[in-house]
């Protein structure tokens, strides 16, 4: 388990849903109105990124190619390609911004973190009260931000996207001899949106079991589906992305839920939650009742005499199941009627005597 905020993340724990804007805002005001947007859905948490385009991106023409939605009703994609550099610039806020939106999502009762992508990054988030510290993907294994990172002892979430098993082991040591144990590994497929066949939810309880850490599900398909599977197979958080308008030209808007999808995004990881139900095999009193109505028991399909053996009489199993049942029946063959008992009667064990004395085993 671990802590974000106030709030306890991992087994026996609400699913934690993180709503992420980082790549779907395009300035200061559109980022207040997704945090709004978050809030009204239920959702636990807001996330950003935080970074310099200018000290982020060497090559300032360095391509990036991903897909948009160009015709909403039919469904149709088209692929995008522009410089790296400018995208990132549509994201970008000042200090002064960071900061009044940390204070607008603490106002709506919203946990506020992060991507970071440099130290300054860090120190920032620390010093405005950041609940949790993310690493990208890309920066699996960059061991001296995560080092630096995990010395806040804040909550570090870690994207692994397409980083192998080692480098993930080589990041969870180096925060952990930090001293910091408040880890979450994210299973990330990559892709814009990611294809059905990199998904491999299978991870998800394999991870669980190597780190011991909290596990989460950053999704970049299309809907909800699965971020419900994601849970059913263990995430103690998903993230997803939201936006203004999936049809916007930008990169993960094609992905993202709007405005309307966002409360059912978080009423269906709720309803998943109470469906998953216990490890224990449990009947509700309703599925008792029933149970009553479809099963059998023994009814008299002729008149009995008082003293007559129940192995003597003729009987058959009919619904409903309210008297003795098939699979007790046997163990109740010797004993006598203790009165004269119609055909079509529901047979109850108190309709039979007490077994005798050799019966009861005395």
């Amino acid at each position: 388990m671990v802590t974000i905020g106030d709030r306890i993340v991992g087994d026996d724990q609400p699913t934690y849903i993180t709503f992420e804007a980082g790549p779907t805002h395009d300035g200061f005001e559109s980022a207040k109105r997704l945090t709004k947007l978050a809030a009204e859905s239920g959702a636990d948490a807001i996330k950003f990124q935080v970074f310099d385009p200018d000290r982020l991106v060497s090559d300032k023409q360095q391509p990036f190619t991903y897909s948009i939605l160009a015709d909403r009703e039919t469904g149709r994609l088209e692929t995008v390609t522009e410089p790296l550099y400018d995208i990132l610039c549509r994201r970008a806020l000042q200090e002064r911004e960071w900061r009044e939106l940390k204070t607008f999502s603490d106002s709506l009762g919203l946990s506020f973190f992060a991507t970071v992508a440099f130290e300054e990054d860090v120190d920032l988030l620390e010093n405005i009260g950041c609940h949790s510290i993310k690493i990208a993907s890309a920066d699996i294994n960059h061991i001296p931000l995560i080092r630096y990172a995990a010395r806040t002892g804040l909550s570090l979430q870690i994207d692994t996207g397409n980083g192998t098993i080692g480098e993930i082991e080589v990041a969870v040591d180096t925060i952990l001899s930090e001293g910091n144990t408040n880890i979450v590994i994210h299973h990330c497929p990559s892709g814009y949106p990611a294809r059905l066949e990199s998904i491999n939810l299978n991870i998800i309880p394999t991870l669980k079991q190597m780190f011991h850490c909290a596990v989460a599900y950053s999704d970049h398909t299309p809907g909800w589906e699965m971020d419900v599977a994601a849970v059913a197979m263990g995430a103690h958080l998903v993230e997803k992305t939201i936006t203004e308008d999936r049809t916007t030209a930008s990169v993960e808007h094609v992905m993202s839920l709007e405005p309307n999808e966002m409360l059912q995004f978080v009423q269906r990881i709720r309803d998943v939650e109470v469906a998953m139900g216990e490890t224990r095999r449990l009947l509700h009193p309703e599925e008792n009742e029933r149970r009553s109505l479809v099963r059998r028991s023994l009814h008299l399909t002729s008149a009995v005499r008082t003293g007559q053996r129940l192995g003597d009489a003729s009987f058959d199993f009919r619904r409903p199941g309210t008297g003795i049942a098939p699979n007790a029946f046997e163990h109740l063959l010797n004993r006598t009627f203790r009165e004269d008992l119609p055909a079509g009667r529901i047979i109850m064990e108190d309709d039979l005597d007490p077994p005798r004395a050799t019966e009861a085993g005395v």
